[in-house]
């Protein structure tokens, strides 16, 4: 690990903690060369499979695209950035116990827009609209509809 600073690469771990319930490790450094400290964070690489989009070109998964999409469609929204981040990390979980080499971006996206009816249904209905390439309230109308019947049914099923 090289200094932030001064770019050298003798530097000793002050102190580590989990931290996202055990996904992630943040390390304090100090470097050895300027005394500067500095933070780094690690986690598990998981082997994603390619993304296919819609035109059939092949694209690293990017979690980075993945939470810049779900942070879009939660802006003014009561979602904590905890709660985006164990969203992604559900969805790349189920990324990774597909066990497929490639996967389609709409499987992708389903995944991420059930996750997001769960957390708010409003930041729910902005991903569809452009997942789903909404472009008419008629759209908007179906989505919530949609939402209204799933909702009624869980009501009326017995719980087992």
């Amino acid at each position: 690990m090289r200094c932030p600073y001064c770019n050298d690469s003798s530097n000793h771990v002050i102190d580590s903690r989990d931290t996202r319930e055990g996904q992630e490790i943040r390390r304090r450094r100090e470097c050895g060369e300027c005394g500067r400290r500095f933070t780094t964070r690690e986690r598990v690489s998981l082997v994603a499979p390619k993304i296919i989009k819609r035109d059939e070109r092949r694209e690293e998964y990017s979690r980075a695209k993945l939470e810049q999409s779900i942070q879009k469609a939660c802006v003014k929204r009561p979602v904590s950035e905890n709660t985006i981040q164990r969203l992604v990390d559900g969805i790349e979980r189920q990324l990774s116990e597909s066990g497929e080499v490639e996967i389609r971006s709409d499987r992708l996206g389903d995944w991420t827009l059930q996750e997001l009816i769960a957390t708010d249904e409003l930041a729910a209905a902005r991903f569809a609209s452009v997942f789903r390439d909404f472009d008419s309230a008629a759209d908007y109308d179906a989505f919530f509809a949609t939402l209204e019947r799933a909702r009624r049914h869980r009501k009326t099923e017995p719980n087992l």
